[in-house]
């Protein structure tokens, strides 16, 4: 019988960090699974996630107010491994009557930190006495508290690294998640390995297995419908589903007006080589309908999800035996659509494959990717056979080009934004830049400006590229490419696309702007 690979597990306290998650992916590289909870979750429920260590994040809120958000006892009672990273290093040292004060002088950035004592966390860093870190804070520790020892320091923070002297609990200034720490991911591998002795149960292999296993046993012999967007999420749930339950399975593909160009006959072929059975239902009229004078962001989202399940609805009704509804959920998916009890984590955006389903759709969910961030949904692809090309797409959000268009959704719009952003991505492809951008999307703005075309004067409208460069899409830069392609890319659009007058491109990072506009 295979290993449960959910018996190691590290747990993440967030205290509004926007690393949460990506301290969360540095633990499941390291080979054990771990999980995000806020950081007034209940004593109750961290013991019984019995996790083998706890990882405390940074957060925008400062130690110094008697208010801040402490250390929950129970991770304390558990007497297991703890590292506190940022914020959460200033909260540990407080919680062990540390004095914590606002600093002179900030540091965001690099910073050298200078080994102060030996210790075989910060081995990971290298064998010299100084080491590369990156820094985010403005409050430092100022006192070493009760029962710690100093590790290392900085020009500006003496306190930067603590160890509990008797217990293995401890503290870090600067981030060892991001990958401006060089040796931040071996820090990492070292606390969850050698600290927290986990032994590399969570891979790619072993979650394939598993999901499978797991799905067969949920729905038994019953029929699986799977929402098919068409995206990496939903292409890999069909490529896990067939495998899992076979004939079981019937996909059900929405064109909904809001694809790209092309799209729906993509995903059609794409499924054929899956060798999985596709429904296609032509909805276009109806989310369009629905959409009619819909202009704010999550009242589209929760419209198009609203219409989905209905699709769904009839559509398994037509089919014998389905008693379950597939979806690409990913953990990220969940993560977004809720906050911290304490509101220490805001809702950026909702997803509409999150939050249940209506009783009257008589189906139970299977989400076999809900606990996997995207790289981990891009390697069990890769495992399962799904192409290089099908992986490597860049995310296309669930409600489509609705929250591509920013205010009310019309058919007009989405038809000039479809035809605008194919010639971005194909251009993209042709000068070799498409997989030298994390993401890359226009978006309509619906607003005209004035052109000149043919000596005439022409009011059309504007749209903007958008191009990021990221790892992890917690923090993401604006892609610097060539002023040459994107005076081309300009240039074809407002030649071909009849009513659009004017291209500009997006150069916000994120944060403080996000990748998507709405």
């Amino acid at each position: 019988m295979p290993a449960d690979i959910h018996a190691e597990r590290i747990l993440v306290l967030d205290f509004g960090s926007q690393y949460a998650q990506l301290i969360a992916r540095r633990v499941r590289e390291a080979g054990c699974y771990c999980e995000i909870y806020p950081c007034d979750a209940e004593d109750e429920r961290i013991r019984a996630f019995a996790p083998r260590g706890v990882i405390l994040s940074g957060g925008p809120e400062s130690a110094t107010s008697e208010a801040h958000p402490g250390v929950p006892e129970a991770v304390l009672e558990l007497d297991i491994p703890v590292l506190g990273i940022c914020y959460g290093m200033q909260a540990l040292a407080r919680r062990f009557g540390a004095a914590v004060h606002a600093g002179k002088r900030r540091e965001f950035g690099h910073a050298v930190l200078q080994r102060r004592s030996d210790h075989a966390l910060l081995d990971a860093l290298g064998n010299g006495a100084e080491a590369s870190v990156w820094m985010s804070h403005g409050d430092h520790v100022e006192t070493v508290p009760d029962g710690f020892a100093v590790l290392a320091s900085t020009e500006n923070v003496p306190i930067a690294a603590i160890a509990h002297e008797s217990r293995p609990w401890f503290g870090l200034q600067f981030h060892p998640e991001v990958t401006h720490t060089p040796g931040g991911q071996r820090l990492l591998e070292s606390f969850v390995r050698e600290q927290c002795r986990c032994h590399g149960l969570w891979s790619p292999a072993a979650i394939v297995e598993d999901r499978i296993a797991a799905v067969r046993a949920q729905v038994g012999g019953d029929g699986v419908v799977l929402a098919l967007s068409g995206g990496v999420d939903s292409s890999v749930v069909a490529a896990l589903l067939a495998r899992a339950v076979g004939e079981q399975l019937t996909c059900i593909f929405v064109d909904n007006g809001l694809l790209r160009l092309h799209e729906a006959d993509q995903v059609m072929a794409a499924c054929g080589e899956l060798g999985v059975r596709v429904r296609r239902i032509d909805a276009q009229d109806r989310f369009l309908d629905a959409l009619a004078g819909v202009a704010e962001p999550e009242e589209k989202r929760r419209v198009i999800g609203r219409e989905f399940v209905h699709v769904f609805q009839e559509e398994a009704q037509q089919l014998a035996n389905v008693r379950w509804l597939a979806q690409g959920t990913i953990y990220p998916d969940v993560i977004e659509s809720a906050a911290a009890a304490t509101n220490k984590a805001h809702l950026i955006k909702s997803h509409h494959n999150v939050g249940g389903l209506p009783e009257t759709l008589h189906l139970q969910l299977v989400e076999p990717l809900r606990e996997l961030f995207k790289d981990e949904v891009r390697e069990v692809g890769r495992l399962l056979g799904l192409s290089a090309e099908r992986i490597g797409r860049h995310p296309f959000p669930g409600p489509g080009l609705a929250v591509r268009i920013l205010g009310e959704v019309r058919r007009e719009y989405a038809d000039l934004l479809r035809a605008a952003d194919h010639i971005f991505l194909e251009e993209l492809r042709a000068w070799d830049l498409y997989d030298r951008v994390a993401q890359a999307f226009v978006v309509f703005l619906p607003v005209r400006a004035v052109g000149v075309m043919g000596d005439g004067r022409r009011y059309d409208y504007v749209v903007s590229l958008r191009a990021v460069e990221t790892q992890d899409f917690m923090t993401a830069q604006w892609a610097r490419l060539p002023s040459e392609f994107l005076e081309r890319c300009a240039r074809r659009i407002i030649n071909e696309v009849d009513g659009i007058a004017r291209v500009c491109y997006d150069i916000s990072s994120k944060p403080p702007a996000t990748v998507e506009w709405e």
